[in-house]
């Protein structure tokens, strides 16, 4: 069986990760599952120029968030890891609370429940208390609060080498083969 990815993209700003995400996927031959909230598809239509024929194109699997009934809403429907890329503050007090009134939220829920890995990657400056606490309460349930924060210790020369390493850090967490992420080096190593 081939390793199953559920990628979730919703409404806050960042929507380059999860279509990075998705398209390193598919070059590491893991199968993905695809769930984007409606403010998800407005938000990668007006960050990146796609619309969602286009970005469900680059997902071995696309459901829509009122499909509460999909496969991914059921705990035996294997998955390796779930990752929302990027994560709005709404979604993730879904999923701090247990709401599970969309497919995404079900599928994270689902994800926890089986305590297999759920990334979060969060968008949002500057977090308020409730973020926070939302924050905390994700990561007590099993779930990796993961804000895509640059590294510049490798010297990026361009936005996409930001979000490449990232993305690759995000899929060495995930658990998933071929991932590469760059590795600290230490001060003054070649």
């Amino acid at each position: 069986m081939p390793q199953r990815l559920v990628v979730g993209i919703t409404g806050a700003t960042g929507a380059v990760y999860g279509v990075r995400l998705l398209q390193r996927a598919r070059e590491l031959d893991v199968q993905t599952h695809l769930v984007v909230t409606p403010s998800g598809v407005i938000n990668v239509h007006h960050e990146l120029g796609l619309d969602r024929q286009a970005l469900e194109a680059l997902a071995d699997h696309a459901y829509a968030p009122g499909d509460i009934g999909a496969c991914l809403a059921s705990g035996s429907f294997e998955t390796a890891a779930m990752v929302v890329a990027p994560c709005s503050m709404r979604s993730l007090a879904a999923v701090a609370h247990g709401l599970s009134d969309n497919l995404l939220t079900r599928a994270a829920d689902v994800t926890l429940k089986e305590r297999r890995r759920l990334l979060l990657m969060v968008r949002e400056t500057p977090f308020n208390l409730a973020h926070l606490r939302n924050m905390t309460a994700a990561t007590e349930m099993g779930a990796i609060v993961f804000p895509p924060l640059p590294a510049f210790y490798h010297r990026p020369a361009s936005i996409a080498e930001l979000v490449d390493e990232s993305v690759e850090r995000v899929l060495a967490l995930l658990g998933l083969q071929g991932a590469a992420p760059r590795p600290w080096q230490g001060v003054g190593a070649a």
